[in-house]
């Protein structure tokens, strides 16, 4: 049986050791020497210590949440650090964390800032087909990624400020499943190119070569967020047909024995290929959590489970200072064009760094650790 509640012991180890100029997460900031910005991992973070305030009663977790916010947000709305000329998806992930922290507290300025990054959106450049391009010096690209950057976003800004319209969100997961979806595995690939240019596409289908773990990971908790926001009909039932198809086809790549997805999902077992935490934490999430919402069958709780369990008995170790997460992917990528070695191959994937405690896998596995506080509870 783990021993759940050490785990409680390490979020707060990473709380008292972080502050909105510096954090004990994002080693990609601390690796390049750089502040604090407002940025998705900070955001990732922030939004499972809400949610760890939510389960646990701990007021401590949300003080600390609106107290890192409120060293970006102006009163006016504006956030500090935020360029919206580089229209980047990744940016709009933290504004999640405004909903939250405007029904709790009620500063318009939160409200404010919502606003902003909806007016960012409202001018999002966009493929031929509708959906948004990843990044502007990613054009034409859609990633699997960016569906959890700034959808989720959208549905809560649509369901508590806006007309609750979210045709355009199903839209553009619709087009995500038509394009980018392998019939023969259920899978989907972690990059598409509209306009089938990009270096790493396939000159007919425009996806990119491979799976990658996390990027399926992404597009499977933002289904699960979506699917607690969006309101019963006809547009929930399509992404409900979408997450469910999603999971049972995961299904069938995980590990026998922990639970576990590999790196290069569909290739479990290739020489240099390694069960990878971020994205195995993010597919427990999801299953926990759709099986909690009524989405997934029962038996996907248990499944969940044990990815979560098989996480903690592979790479969460202790030590003197306490505990580690490891088996964290750092990142990857699909180019740009002068960046040719992110050329999604098998090869690119298992080269990039693993690390331990990068908020890209203690985040999701802190949010799948709330779904275990509510079965356990």
């Amino acid at each position: 049986m783990n021993d759940y509640g050490r785990i409680d012991s390490y979020i707060r180890r990473l709380v008292e050791e972080s502050g909105p100029e510096r954090t004990a997460w994002n080693l990609e900031r601390i690796r390049d020497g750089k502040p604090t910005t407002w940025n998705y991992i900070d955001g990732c973070m922030i939004t499972c210590l809400l949610e760890m305030a939510r389960i646990t009663g701990e007021e401590g977790y949300f003080t600390f949440s609106e107290q890192f916010i409120d060293a970006f947000i102006g009163e006016d709305g504006t956030i500090r650090t935020f360029q919206g000329e580089k229209y980047n998806l990744d940016d709009i992930n933290e504004g999640r964390v405004l909903f939250e922290l405007y029904a709790r507290t009620g500063k318009e300025k939160y409200r404010l800032a919502a606003d902003r990054l909806w007016a960012q959106l409202e001018k999002h450049p966009r493929t031929f087909e509708g959906s948004f391009w990843h990044k502007a010096i990613y054009p034409n690209q859609v990633w699997l990624d960016g569906i959890y950057m700034a959808q989720p976003f959208r549905a809560l800004y649509a369901t508590t400020f806006g007309n609750g319209d979210v045709s355009d969100i199903v839209a553009q997961i619709r087009t995500v499943r038509e394009r980018m979806r392998s019939p023969e595995t259920g899978l989907y690939y972690h990059g598409y190119d509209a306009s089938r240019k990009a270096f790493w596409a396939d000159p007919e289908s425009g996806c990119s070569r491979n799976y990658w773990l996390r990027s399926l990971g992404w597009f499977a908790v933002a289904l699960a967020d979506l699917l607690e926001i969006v309101p019963e009909g006809e547009a929930r039932n399509e992404l409900a047909d979408i997450f469910t198809g999603l999971m049972t086809s995961a299904d069938r790549y995980a590990d026998p024995e922990t639970g576990l997805y590999w790196q290069v999902p569909d290739q479990g077992g290739r020489p240099g290929n390694y069960l990878e935490t971020s994205g195995s934490a993010m597919m427990a999430y999801a299953m926990l959590k759709g099986a909690r919402l009524g989405f997934l069958d029962s038996e996907y709780a248990a499944k969940g489970r044990k990815t979560f369990d098989g996480i903690m008995g592979r790479y969460l170790t202790f030590t003197d200072h306490g505990l580690n997460l490891g088996g964290i992917c750092l990142v990857a990528g699909l180019g740009p064009e002068n960046n040719r070695r992110r050329d999604g191959s098998y090869e690119y994937y298992i080269s990039e760094p693993v690390v331990e405690n990068d908020a890209k896998g203690v985040a999701p596995f802190v949010l799948a650790y709330t779904e275990i506080r509510r079965l356990t509870a």
